[in-house]
């Protein structure tokens, strides 16, 4: 499926209504450059849980857990994963088959351990339909 985002409030928009479909260990993969829409999509997500704390990227602690929505929300920001090894540091496992749902940035840099029934966003600037123009796949593999 593509959608296409012609400004801020549809990508959050389409993040929120995810986020109100998801379920119980489900799992996203967040996938673009930096600056294409990825946190704001994130925070519609949460929105969509019900999660009424501040988002933001995980960047340097690598994991965000966030416990006021419907469901535990885990978000993850893998960009600085220099070792798949890295991963099992943090416990990676109980995220993907706990009790919540978990969306992870840059997950195409931990390929190799994600579970076999996930949901990838990818998010793309086009820049010749505009600054703002955003393309959104939603797909079931990366």
């Amino acid at each position: 499926m593509v959608i296409e985002s012609w400004n801020e409030k549809e990508t959050y928009q389409l993040g929120y209504e995810l986020g109100k479909k998801a379920n119980k260990k489900d799992v996203f993969c967040l996938l673009g450059d930096l600056g294409v829409g990825k946190t704001v999509f994130t925070q519609g997500f949460a929105d969509g849980l019900g999660i009424e704390e501040p988002i933001c990227s995980p960047t340097f602690t690598i994991v965000q857990e966030y416990y006021s929505g419907r469901l535990p929300f885990y978000h993850l920001d893998v960009y600085r994963i220099a070792d798949v090894e890295e991963m099992e540091e943090i416990g990676y496992e109980d995220y993907f088959s706990g009790e919540g749902v978990c969306l992870i940035e840059w997950a195409n840099l931990i390929e190799e351990i994600l579970p076999e029934e996930i949901t990838v966003i990818k998010i793309e600037k086009v820049l010749e339909k505009g600054f703002d123009y955003r393309r959104i796949t939603v797909d079931e593999s990366l």
